[in-house]
């Protein structure tokens, strides 16, 4: 099994809310023996959604390629002003790409959903991913992860997600990563 996690927040530090969770993710499932690859937006170099380009740029080829292989994705956003990052929605819209292959865009794959915000409102976050996960034809596993940013991490180490957060990650990686989803014939795409 591929898992990739998409870490959709333009923050680049080491010690960032992204960078803690996605490492957290990679070394919890790297324990389950489930291979994983970090995307980290802020460093893909993806550019700006544009149906006139004739030639498709080399990030954007790679991207599509990670994300597609992957059977099950992890998406982290913060929330920015009441949804997801736009830069995290730009990357996705490039799926478009897929759209005339054999199985497109994101077909049954299991999307873990985490938002984590100031305030109580992540679950915002979470129903936009939902929404697009869906139209990208993905299934976004029943459970999801909004979190309050002021109790993510232990107060006298601050770099260390708390127990109750651990536990949530660790629902949400195991209902994604053993959960199959099963389409019958009749229901399949028709190309």
């Amino acid at each position: 099994m591929k898992v990739l996690i998409f870490n959709g927040a333009m923050e680049r530090k080491s010690q960032s809310t992204p960078a803690l969770l996605s490492n957290y993710l990679s070394e919890q499932l790297n324990e389950m023996c489930i291979e994983t690859n970090i995307f980290n937006l802020a460093d893909a170099g993806i550019p700006l959604f544009d149906t006139a380009m004739t030639e498709i740029p080399h990030s954007v080829e790679i991207m599509n390629q990670q994300f597609l292989e992957a059977e099950v994705h992890f998406w982290l956003a913060p929330l920015y002003h009441g949804s997801i990052p736009g830069a995290m929605k730009n990357c996705l819209d490039w799926l478009e790409l897929s759209s005339k292959a054999p199985i497109p865009y994101l077909t049954n794959k299991n999307i873990g959903m985490i938002c984590w915000a100031d305030g109580i409102q992540a679950m915002q976050g979470i129903n936009t991913m939902d929404a697009i996960a869906k139209a990208l034809r993905a299934w976004p596993v029943p459970f999801s992860a909004p979190l309050v940013r002021s109790t993510l991490f232990e107060a006298e180490n601050p770099t260390e997600i708390t127990a109750v957060n651990k536990e949530k990650l660790n629902l949400l990686m195991n209902l994604a990563t053993s959960r199959k989803v099963e389409v019958r014939e009749s229901f399949a795409p028709v190309v």
